[in-house]
């Protein structure tokens, strides 16, 4: 819709939004890694309790959490694809980033969690079955590492895709750990590596999911999506044809896979309109922004905000002054 007005020329158009919906493709790997890493658990939660080993129980809840944060991003799949009302003109899109968010601080309860339990097992270590633990963690790997494989692909499009990636990559690492520490045991009989590999997979979990929750913070506050660089995006409208300045630049992420701006675009020639903001919008999706809206001014009616005056504070601030006398 464009219309004027004796201050400015707006274009306000939304063009093919390019949404990006959980293929079915993607839901099934995710219902099948649910099931897989279900069983996974179960059976190294018993394993664990049966010969009293904490770094097995510490990476079965790990595993847990990981399968919680799975259906999470599976609901937020399906919240994603709600679609806009009166009362949620975006839909509920914006699950998606919150579900990340939920997510990191999931995580870092676990590593609370395994560190007070390790620290525990510090000054009481328990006998543990090294060759028990080894063989548990060895069949981790391989159903962690399928997972890793079968999410490898989405992970590239979607910060809750590549978050329960970075965590299922961090869980085969950290089974690797465990079973290297159930060799350790069964060589030196030294208890006390139990809970050291414990410390260890906390700290690996909280490396994997530092960035995800800086990342998801940033876009629960409408910060600037990871990979757009408003300094790039200002330079690309301003060479546009028949651009001469762009200004009042937002960038926020109405979910986890689709962008949205809005800016004031000073133009040339307002007949030529239409075309600028077609080629403006073509850009924007070809850089990542699939939803923009802008408002279009010619240089005679731009925004007072944007002319350029040579004057300093103390001025404007007397001009002000003068101007209510």
């Amino acid at each position: 819709m464009e219309h004027q007005d004796n201050h400015h020329t707006h274009g306000h158009a939304h063009g093919a939004h390019t949404h990006v919906h959980a293929p079915e493709s993607i839901n099934n790997i995710f219902i099948f890694c649910i099931a897989l890493n279900i069983l996974f658990v179960a059976i190294e939660a018993v394993v664990g309790l049966a010969e009293n080993s904490l770094s097995l129980l510490s990476d079965a809840g790990h595993n847990l959490s990981d399968v919680f944060s799975l259906v999470l991003v599976l609901v937020a799949f399906r919240l994603s694809k709600v679609q806009s009302t009166k009362t949620f003109t975006y839909g509920l899109k914006k699950s998606t980033v919150l579900i990340s968010l939920l997510n990191a601080i999931i995580l870092l309860a676990a590593v609370g969690a395994i560190t007070i339990e390790s620290v525990h097992k510090f000054y009481e270590p328990a006998e543990v079955n090294g060759a028990a633990i080894s063989w548990t963690a060895a069949a981790g790997i391989i159903i962690n590492g399928l997972t890793v494989l079968l999410l490898m692909r989405g992970q590239k499009n979607d910060i809750n895709v590549r978050g329960a990636f970075l965590h299922m990559v961090a869980d085969t690492l950290v089974s690797a750990g465990v079973v290297v520490s159930g060799v350790a045991i069964s060589m030196t009989g030294w208890n006390v590596i139990d809970p050291i590999v414990s410390i260890v997979i906390a700290i690996v979990i909280l490396i994997s999911t530092w960035r995800l929750l800086s990342e998801s913070l940033k876009l629960s506050l409408d910060g600037t999506p990871e990979g757009i660089d408003i300094d790039k995006i200002e330079k690309m409208i301003s060479e546009r044809r028949n651009v001469k300045d762009v200004h009042h630049i937002h960038v926020w992420a109405i979910s986890t896979t689709t962008n949205a701006l809005t800016a004031h675009v000073v133009i040339g020639d307002i007949n030529a309109m239409e075309d600028t903001k077609r080629d403006i919008k073509k850009t924007l999706t070809a850089a990542g922004i699939a939803h923009s809206t802008l408002e279009f001014e010619t240089e005679a009616n731009q925004c007072p905000t944007t002319r350029r005056y040579a004057y300093d504070a103390e001025i404007y601030d007397r001009e002000l002054t003068h101007g209510n006398n």
